[in-house]
């Protein structure tokens, strides 16, 4: 009671305070936390666009093209709140420096509400000219491709926005056929600061490509280069423009997130039959009785697992069925010693349950049909596998575990095949007897495919996590296996492929020419497997990736993929920037939070503002914000102050709420 007393005597203090302290704060203007896209449709703005909504940073879009658009000027910039002068926009992003036409009066708005207020504006793609602060490209720059382009950051860069990388930008080049990326070089004049330049082709020294441009009590950034929201030269600058733009205050944060998960440990796989152009074994392949043959790590690969885990610095998911593995021991004279390798080696590992024998938990399949449907009873209704037979799989693999000292989290589930949760077109709905076993066994987090359910929903009181699907086959062992199903996938018939790639034009993408299978997985699949990754990786993507254990077998066809990844990104970013490598229950949280947040956003239910250097943040009750905020930055609590967030890419961040008493959050920059 003593403490209560004592926390509301100086909250009561705290409040007799506030009068004095807003008297003297009365010409400080308050800055709301809230950017200003002006969009002309162009990739460009749409790339900053899908930074800002991804990464959870509100903003105003106004379109150039629209008859209904607002017009831009002094009373939509700014007004007055509480005697307070107030601007509504912390940041301006336009489609280059004078979107509106010379003698606009939205420009000259924008102009003088900038320089008022201290407001920065991104300049998302022009051209090298005076007007941005730049030499003409033909007085020592350059225009023209930028395919492979080596830029970089430069000092003023990399002690600036761009301090979380490691230097170097290499412009995307994944084709000799294709224009990827065009733009301008240029020289700087008074007032430019090169932030990211690159050698000028066919002539000497080197030009900018990103600056800042100071003029007239204005500052600007300036990019001269076309990109579009997935190319890799962009998702490495996108954090470094927000920061700018925001001067480092801002609503949102951003990771980059990898984590991969094995399924089907202690499991074998069946193994693709390169003549029949099917897996024996799986489900419709002709002509396949008798010729199955099955894909399962050895001891030798369960010791190679530990030891690349250690040497990359790098945790895998072990998603496990120990009643498959059971079975195989009991079909191989009772020995297994890869079992008993992993299980010694458990502590290296995450583990995660994936039910006890990897059965389908949907409803009862008749495979007799391709495709297979959904058998039913006498009166017409579907055949599901029974709650008690679902919770069995889960507890008996948590069971299994537990014995052997493999510790898990009982809220995470992986399914085999994602089954139980629907699967369109055959099983139109999730098995209604799967919610009542997640809940039996305590599941709260269970894995979903996000090739086919990208967004995370309820199943009963549980939560789906999408995970990506990697192309590393699941019934390949070797790398010219791989080489092979790929052929047949994305070849056309002429060429002695199932022609799917021709079937389905708007989905995939027919290859010239069939792979070299002996060459073809290393120089073409492991590249175009790890971009894609990496794009999910740069783009704040918590989504987890998943493989098999077959691809840690045999050739070990995982690890060229993923040491690709790991060795690209170290490259690319500085140690203060690291990869986020969580669990998936943590997936979960911070998919649930970001879409709480964008729910809160949509309803016009956040006000955030900065006045001088304090920061308040007010949101729904129950809806945690996502912040971010320079280092130095203190939190204000009941009784005192703690340091803010937790340090990433330079700046420090976290998900806040108000503390106890507190209807809001507030913060104060150092």
């Amino acid at each position: 009671m003593n403490r209560v007393a004592a926390a509301m005597a100086a909250a009561a203090l705290m409040s007799v305070a506030v009068p004095a302290a807003t008297a003297e704060a009365a010409v400080t203007p308050r800055v709301d936390l809230k950017v200003l896209v002006v969009d002309d449709g162009g990739s460009s703005v749409e790339a900053i666009t899908a930074e800002l909504r991804d990464t959870g940073v509100p903003y105003t879009r106004v379109d150039l093209g629209s008859a209904s658009r607002p017009v831009i000027n002094a009373a939509f910039l700014s007004d007055t709140v509480d005697g307070r002068p107030r601007a509504k926009y912390q940041g301006v992003v336009l489609p280059n420096e004078n979107p509106f036409g010379t003698g606009s009066t939205e420009a000259a708005a924008l102009a003088s509400y900038e320089t008022t207020y201290g407001i920065r504006q991104v300049d998302a793609y022009t051209w090298a000219h005076p007007g941005v602060g730049l030499e003409y490209t033909d007085n020592g720059g350059y225009g023209g491709q930028l395919d492979g382009t080596q830029a970089a950051v430069t000092a003023a860069g990399k002690a600036g926005p761009f301090g979380y990388l490691g230097g170097q930008v290499e412009f995307e080049d994944n084709s000799s056929l294709i224009l990827e990326s065009y733009g301008f070089m240029g020289k700087p004049r008074a007032g430019y600061t090169s932030l990211l330049d690159a050698p000028v082709p066919g002539g000497t020294g080197r030009a900018s490509l990103v600056g800042e441009y100071t003029h007239d009590g204005r500052s600007e950034l300036v990019v001269t280069f076309g990109y579009n929201q997935h190319q890799q030269q962009y998702r490495l600058l996108a954090r470094g423009i927000v920061e700018w733009l925001t001067q480092g205050v801002h609503l949102g944060q951003s990771r980059q997130y990898f984590a991969v998960h094995v399924d089907d440990v202690f499991a074998p796989d069946a193994r693709w039959n390169q003549d029949l152009n099917c897996t024996p074994g799986d489900y419709a392949c002709a002509g396949g009785e008798g010729q199955e043959s099955t894909i399962r790590m050895t001891a030798a690969d369960a010791q190679y697992a530990a030891q690349w885990q250690t040497s990359k610095n790098f945790k895998l998911d072990m998603l496990f069925n120990a009643g498959a593995g059971e079975e195989w021991k009991a079909e191989n004279g009772g020995v297994d010693a890869m079992t008993a390798q992993l299980v010694a080696d458990r502590a290296k590992y995450r583990w995660m349950n994936h039910t006890y024998s990897h059965p389908f938990l949907g409803c009862v399949q008749d495979v007799t049909t391709v495709p297979w449907t959904c058998t039913k009873n006498a009166q017409g209704a579907i055949n599901w596998m029974s709650r008690a037979e679902i919770s069995a799989q889960i507890r008996d693999n948590n069971n299994w575990a537990a014995s052997k000292g493999i510790t898990t989290d009982r809220t995470e589930l992986v399914t085999g095949e994602h089954s139980g949760l629907k699967t369109a077109p055959q099983q139109p709905q999730d098995n209604p007897n799967l919610a009542g076993a997640l809940a039996d066994n305590g599941v709260k987090w269970a894995g979903s495919d996000n090739s086919r359910e990208p967004a995370q929903r309820a199943v009963g009181a549980a939560l789906t996590v999408p995970r990506h699907p990697m192309n590393v086959y699941y019934n390949t062992g070797t790398n010219a296996e791989m080489a092979d199903e790929y052929n047949w996938i994305y070849t056309s018939r002429a060429d002695g492929g199932s022609g799917a790639c021709e079937d389905n034009p708007g989905t995939s993408t027919c290859l010239p020419a069939p792979l070299d299978v002996t060459t073809g997985f290393l120089d073409h699949i492991v590249p175009q497997e790890a971009r894609i990754a990496m794009r999910h990786v740069l783009a704040n993507d918590p989504r987890p990736h998943y493989v098999h254990q077959s691809n840690l077998a045999e050739d070990r066809t995982l690890y060229p993929v993923v040491n690709r990844v790991l060795d690209t990104y170290r490259a690319l970013y500085a140690p203060s920037a690291p990869l986020v490598n969580q669990s998936m229950k943590d997936t979960g949280v911070e998919l649930g939070r970001r879409a709480a947040w964008d729910k809160a956003l949509a309803e016009n239910k956040v006000t955030a503002y900065r006045i001088g250097k304090d920061v308040t943040v007010k949101a729904p009750s129950g809806v945690v914000a996502p912040v971010t905020a320079p280092n130095g930055t203190k939190k204000q609590l009941l009784l005192g102050t703690a340091d803010f967030g937790t340090a990433y890419a330079g700046t420090r961040s976290t998900w806040t709420a108000p503390e106890l008493l507190q209807s809001a959050v507030t913060l104060r920059l150092l």
